[in-house]
């Protein structure tokens, strides 16, 4: 099931970074890309989904490490800029997620 998140994460930021580079959907490589990403991204979402992995693990996973992913792109290819109070904040949110996998696991008392 991680496979399948670990995929439907790549699938996202590459179709993220597309929509970005696709100038409003006027470039076609870009745009397409958009599509299928997206396209696989849900798809292989559902499929960590459909083999037990929680929902809240999941999206909390497949969320945060997007955010993060995105972030760092697009500063070391976009030209964007990241601040350190932005990078505080990723790291909040990627240690927000380790909290909710974590919880998971732990027992209940």
């Amino acid at each position: 099931m991680w496979f399948w998140l670990a995929l439907a994460i790549a699938a996202e930021v590459t179709a993220t970074i597309s929509l970005r580079l696709s100038e409003g959907f006027t470039k076609l490589l870009p745009s397409a890309l958009v599509v299928v990403g997206y396209v696989v991204a849900f798809g292989a979402l559902s499929q960590a989904l459909v083999r037990g992995m929680p929902v809240g693990v999941a999206y909390g996973v497949w969320s945060a490490i997007g955010v993060a992913l995105v972030a760092l792109i697009g500063a070391a290819f976009l030209g964007e800029s990241l601040t350190w109070v932005q990078i505080g904040g990723i790291g909040l949110v990627i240690a927000g997620v380790l909290a909710l996998e974590l919880g998971r696991t732990a027992p209940h008392g």
